[in-house]
């Protein structure tokens, strides 16, 4: 179930600028833990359970690598707790730092497998193919070649394993060997279909002056209205963090703008905006289930 997705590609694709970039530049902890929150939730409703289990297994634990290796190198900050067995003093401002960092860096990935999962690749050609048609097909195509590439690897890797030339369980010398053999034939591979695509396209005529392209889209009143939600909320947030709304720093010392009713209420807004895909979610299936109760 993925509502969102069947919105207008220019929807789906204000949403997530909106979001990646906020979540990039905004350091405030009420921020981070928003956007941590939403994108893990987000991921988890795209994806499911696979979802879940990359971000616990995988994204939890690298956060708190990441948090925790960031006191070790950097020493600033004027609350010292201690000092590490080199000598280096141990501040809370670059523990709350590295904390920070480690959330941004987690929920921006996460971020991007949802926008991996919404902004297929001809979503990107029909908002950039006009504009910049040269460079966003080659975007597409290697954003689309990536996950097909892993995909004939593990066929490759299969098929080799049932005819004895597996890359585990042997010898050091006989691993590699069968290693380079399985990329030998996945760059044969990758080679014949750039021939392939090629050819294709130019059957189709690309690059040929005056040709059209077929296009599914339509912006209708619900792409509307997701649009002008969006961009309020976004302008509104946007606005408030140039006007020190949402102002912290961590060093030399930690300090915060004062929460006042209008920094409560670009945290809310930042909370609406990073939820709105959920919250459509939930509207849809609520619609759904008063639709079956009528039946």
């Amino acid at each position: 179930m993925n509502t969102f997705k069947t919105y207008h590609p220019i929807v789906n694709f204000a949403y997530f600028t909106f979001v990646i970039v906020f979540s990039m530049f905004f350091m405030h902890p009420v921020c981070l833990g928003i956007s941590l929150f939403c994108s893990f939730a987000y991921s988890i409703l795209l994806n499911g359970k696979k979802a879940a289990r990359f971000n616990f297994l995988y994204m939890l634990p690298m956060l708190l690598f990441a948090a925790l290796v960031n006191p070790a190198f950097n020493h600033e900050g004027a609350s010292i707790l201690g000092y590490l067995p080199g000598g280096n003093p141990l501040t809370l401002e670059s523990i709350a730092y590295g904390v920070s960092a480690a959330v941004m860096i987690v929920s921006v990935i996460c971020w991007f497998s949802c926008y991996n999962a919404v902004m297929t690749s001809d979503k990107f050609i029909y908002l950039f193919g006009r504009v910049a048609p040269s460079l966003s097909l080659v975007l597409s195509m290697t954003l689309r070649f990536v996950p097909k590439f892993k995909e004939q690897m593990r066929v490759v890797a299969n098929a080799q394993k049932c005819i004895g030339r597996d890359v585990t369980g042997t010898s050091m010398l006989q691993r590699a060997k069968n290693g380079v053999s399985i990329l030998s034939i996945m760059v044969t591979w990758a080679l014949e279909n750039a021939v392939e695509t090629a050819d294709s396209m130019k059957s189709r005529g690309y690059g040929l002056k005056g040709r059209t392209s077929f296009s599914i889209y339509t912006f209708d009143l619900r792409d509307k209205r997701a649009m002008i939600a969006i961009s309020l909320l976004g302008i509104y947030v946007a606005v408030g963090k140039f006007a020190g709304g949402l102002y912290f720093r961590y060093f030399p010392t930690i300090k915060s703008v004062a929460i006042t009713p209008y920094s409560i209420s670009l945290f809310f807004a930042y909370f609406a905006l990073c939820m709105l895909p959920i919250i459509i979610e939930i509207r849809e299936a609520q619609n759904w289930k008063s639709i079956k109760s009528k039946i």
